[in-house]
């Protein structure tokens, strides 16, 4: 038997779950009927998000944690910075999922099924989307389903990872600032590369230290436990600890055009839709935002594929990763001079997309900028 559905959301991730909710509770699309598909039930602690954001959020009745300093370390810059009236935030996958299914059960208009698609396919006016189970019909499907292999198909963007394996620890002795989290710590040997390392306190004695790097390919998993244990045993002193839980990832940075994908009844979203911020890997604030613009599309009653537009701060973040790809040496160098010259509630106002001209100016004047012009020169010659 076939199922009819309006819209299909298929994934129940933060771009999923985001949509649901905010497709149920709008009053303009109460006529419409709704499926979430998801092949797990989303009751595991599988990841955290973090961001920043100024005073109160939509997330605030969620977070795990929240600081209002962070600390930034380079080579010759050790500082702590106040954000406010920015805090950084953090939220556990569990209870994120948790909350937002909740919600979603409240919507009469919306049905979430755990079941594995298999496969989707465009007939003449409707989506066909078969799963381990049944086959349903769409009217339009949102997909958040990543195939990471589709950008390294190609060369015009370069593709980088931020790639990270942390330990939650727990220590015997206080060894930890838990009112100020660890930014980007990149005193650490560099070894050709950008690493940095990560920490989120949640008390005296326990935290979440993390080693992060923005390179092209993944290390060995020794690699980043190693550096893990040097770090907390030659940087911060810290010999006795209990490894409570661990958490890995590695998270695409690039401007591959995902959007090419789309068409008037298809939209790829969240990662594979290209909402992760290609110049630094957060993706959580940067869905929520897509998801407004989304639902706002809908209303307008526009074809899918007219929704994802290219900005001025898609092609900032095209030369980064381009002098990132070709010197990935280079990010110790550029983050530290922009900490050094720039505050904070200047990066995460540029970062967050928001910044006039003149800011924009300001930011992108601090690193040096011969690897800068390079990569633009090489654009030019190339095409964007």
């Amino acid at each position: 038997m076939i199922q009819t559905y309006d819209y299909i959301i298929i994934g129940a991730g933060a771009a999923g779950l985001l949509l649901a909710d905010a497709i149920g509770k709008d009053p303009f699309f109460k006529e419409k009927s709704i499926l979430l598909l998801d092949k797990d039930a989303k009751q595991t602690n599988d990841r955290t998000w973090c961001f920043w954001e100024k005073d109160e959020g939509d997330f605030d009745d969620i977070l795990f944690r929240t600081w209002h300093s962070i600390f930034f370390a380079g080579k010759k810059l050790r500082q702590e910075y106040s954000i406010a009236p920015y805090r950084y935030k953090m939220i556990k996958g569990e209870d994120f999922y948790a909350s937002y299914l909740r919600k979603i059960a409240q919507h009469k208009n919306i049905a979430f099924v755990q079941d594995e698609v298999i496969s989707i396919e465009k007939t003449t006016s409707h989506q066909l989307i078969k799963t381990q189970n049944t086959t349903y019909i769409a009217e339009k499907v949102f997909n958040s389903i990543y195939d990471y292999k589709e950008p390294l198909l190609q060369k015009k963007y370069p593709v980088l990872q931020q790639h990270f394996i942390g330990w939650f620890v727990k220590t015997d002795q206080a060894a930890f600032h838990e009112k100020t989290a660890t930014f980007m710590d990149f005193s650490i040997a560099q070894k050709g590369n950008t690493r940095f390392m990560y920490i989120l306190p949640f008390s005296e004695t326990e935290a979440l230290v993390e080693y992060t790097l923005f390179s092209e390919k993944l290390l060995e998993k020794s690699e980043y436990e190693e550096a893990i244990k040097k770090y907390l045993n030659d940087d911060l002193g810290i010999r006795n600890y209990e490894i409570t839980e661990t958490e890995k990832g590695s998270i695409p940075m690039t401007c591959f055009n995902f959007a090419q994908k789309n068409t008037e009844t298809i939209l790829y979203i969240g990662t594979a839709g290209g909402w992760t911020k290609a110049s630094t890997g957060y993706t959580f604030m940067s869905t929520s935002k897509k998801v407004k613009k989304l639902v706002a599309h809908l209303k307008n009653e526009q074809p899918l594929n007219t929704f994802n537009k290219k900005d001025k701060f898609w092609f900032y973040d095209l030369l980064l990763l381009d002098v990132l790809f070709a010197n990935n040496a280079l990010g110790q160098s550029i983050f530290e001079l922009l900490f050094k010259k720039r505050s904070p509630q200047l990066i995460f106002k540029f970062l967050d997309e928001e910044t006039s001209f003149l800011e924009d100016f300001k930011f992108i004047s601090s690193p040096p900028p011969w690897p800068f012009m390079k990569a633009l020169l090489n654009r030019i010659k190339t095409g964007f």
